[in-house]
């Protein structure tokens, strides 16, 4: 892989060959969606001829050719399969209509229920495609561009399980991979249902009439990919990493997990005059871009090596930041926390949706962070206001500003890392469905609006198979001056369910006396209070004593190195397979 090219970087502007790619994000509306729908009845298609193809190799299928009975009973290898799931109708029936289930093995009907849930998503995008041209008001508009946006990346989050599942877990993908990329797809599908969720109309029931049954499928796949790759369940936390990989016993690469290389990790810590960027952006026009928008859209689609764009001190204000799905392995370098500063004020107050508040938001597998600051400077009285939006997988935040009030920082999905950063906020301000680690960050409540609590997390898992949480590792979690004066009046607490699984941990971390002596705080009654997973480990300070606790069934204080240790980098999000690549210095188990 290249790091960074020798010479001069590349013009954003001029006529060199390079740029001659249309950037999508100009498209007129109706070629993105001729886009759209072309991909999704490609991925139908191509889902359809795989199915066929398994069913001619493997000789099974279905022995009557004649018109499908409507009586036919599941095989015991499907109703076997189904009785894992938490949808078992739903199972059942819908893979008796797929070729070759009857008669599929147990093996078989994993990649059968893959493939047939992709089948189901290509159509689903297909279908929500065709509503485009109905007028909407600009809410009910976000909320349709952003389910667009989350189909089409989880027919591409399922198109790859399926590769990796038929290859069984070889080029494609390890089990790893895709147990994070079916819970991904699930959480897509979730944040495009809770877009819609305080609208009516007819938009709503028409996307309502063509999503049908995605998440239920989607978690469905899910069960029974889980229970056939072995997966097992201590109180609630799944054995993620059975085949536990040596650690690296290079001191240089300590701290980071091992899927960062080591070329990336001396890419995070290298003088910005020793880098070679691809891009440098400078808005006095000595760079080779003068905005962030013209360097994304300059950056190659699906690169393999690592694309750097040193964004120069400025304060950034730009319409639309995003390093979408196709933009991979893109590397942001700043001049320091407060010195480049990527800035927005978009909220909810704005008629759009949480997700389309986010300042900067990356999707791109690979994206990585380092020196600057993100901030959502709409104030507290506009509610959800995101300064950073991540779905990238293997992503990390290393030495970063993260600025907001509610709903800051959106760890949305797949496998994340954050490493020295300094995360502000009031309410959920750390909140999404990622497996993601927080280490050596510095977590700072502000003061929130009258009669409002402080929450420092608000974790989203759905599914018990979900393989996401928030581990919040070696970090300190204070309070800002503004709040310190008034912390009795506002209390704040370190977590809250949004969703029924929700789980979060907080280990070896230093607590001020901000913390409730609670600890955790109900969402709606007792939601999720049996259901949920939130731990402390060996925590310390004056908000970390445990005394008074909730007693909630899921709340418990870890005394066991073995359980607290599924949380760390290594176990969690899988990091020592990939964070050396990042150059990011991370810590894998629970101390050196």
């Amino acid at each position: 892989m290249e790091y960074g090219r020798l010479g001069k970087p590349e013009p954003c502007g001029g006529s060199s060959t390079r740029s001659l790619t249309a950037d999508p994000t100009r498209a007129p509306r109706k070629s993105k969606l001729k886009l759209l729908l072309l991909l999704a009845a490609t991925l139908i298609v191509a889902s359809a001829v795989a199915a066929t193809l398994l069913v001619v190799i493997r000789n099974r299928a279905d022995s009557a050719a004649g018109p499908r009975l409507h009586n036919r009973r599941p095989s015991q290898a499907m109703s076997k399969a189904c009785s894992r799931t938490r949808y078992p109708t739903l199972c059942v029936n819908s893979l008796l209509d797929f070729p070759g289930a009857l008669t599929a093995s147990d093996k078989d009907l994993v990649h059968i229920s893959v493939n047939m849930t992709l089948q189901k998503f290509g159509r689903a995008l297909y279908s929500a495609s065709e509503i485009s041209n109905l007028n909407m008001d600009p809410r009910v508009r976000s909320a349709y561009e952003d389910c667009l946006e989350l189909l089409e990346d989880s027919v591409d989050l399922l198109s790859r399980s399926l590769t990796s599942v038929a290859s069984g877990g070889g080029a494609g993908g390890s089990t790893q991979d895709v147990l994070t990329w079916l819970s991904a797809s699930l959480t897509n599908q979730d944040t495009c249902t809770d877009g819609f969720d305080e609208l009516n109309g007819y938009v709503k029931s028409q996307m309502s009439d063509r999503l049908k049954d995605l998440s239920e499928l989607v978690s469905n796949c899910l069960a029974i990919y889980a229970a056939a790759g072995g997966d097992e369940d201590f109180s609630g936390i799944p054995i993620q990493n059975r085949r536990r990989r040596l650690l690296s016993n290079d001191k240089e690469n300590k701290h980071f997990p091992v899927w960062l290389s080591r070329r990336d990790r001396k890419l995070l810590d290298m003088p910005v005059s020793a880098i070679n960027a691809d891009i440098i952006v400078s808005q006095d026009g000595n760079g080779t871009c003068k905005t962030i928008t013209e360097a994304i859209k300059k950056a190659p689609e699906h690169s393999n090596r690592r694309f750097i764009i040193y964004v120069r001190a400025g304060k950034y204000e730009e319409k639309i930041l995003k390093v979408g799905r196709k933009k991979t392995n893109i590397m942001f370098i700043g001049d320091g926390k407060g010195k480049t500063v990527i800035a927005g004020g978009k909220s909810v107050q704005d008629n759009m949706t949480t997700f389309h508040t986010a300042s900067f938001a990356a999707t791109g597998a690979g994206f990585i962070a380092r020196d600057m600051t993100f901030e959502n400077w709409a104030g507290p009285s506009k509610h959800q206001a995101v300064a950073l939006r991540i779905g990238a997988d293997h992503a990390v935040i290393y030495r970063c500003n993260i600025i907001g009030y509610q709903d800051t920082l959106y760890t949305h999905s797949q496998r994340q890392f954050y490493r020295e950063c300094d995360i502000y906020g009031t309410v959920d301000f750390i909140f999404g469905n990622a497996a993601v680690v927080f280490q050596n960050c510095s977590i700072h409540a502000r003061k929130p609006l009258p009669f409002q609590k402080n929450t420092i997390t608000a974790q989203n898992r759905k599914d018990p198979n979900q393989n996401t949480g928030i581990s919040i590792h070696a970090c300190r979690i204070v309070a800002e001056s503004d709040l310190e004066a008034n912390k009795t009046a506002y209390p704040t607490y370190l977590g809250r369910p949004w969703k029924l699984y929700s789980r979060t941990v907080y280990m070896l971390s230093y607590m001020g006396d901000h913390i409730h002596p609670r600890g955790w705080l109900e969402w709606n009654a007792t939601f999720a209070l049996d259901t949920l997973y939130y731990g402390e480990y060996m925590n310390y300070g004056p908000g970390g004593a445990i005394g008074q606790r909730v007693k909630w069934p899921g709340y418990r204080v870890i005394t066991s190195t073995d359980e607290a240790s599924k949380f760390t980098v290594a176990q969690f999000i899988y990091g020592s397979s990939w964070l050396p690549s990042t150059g990011v210095a991370f810590l894998a188990g629970l101390s050196t």
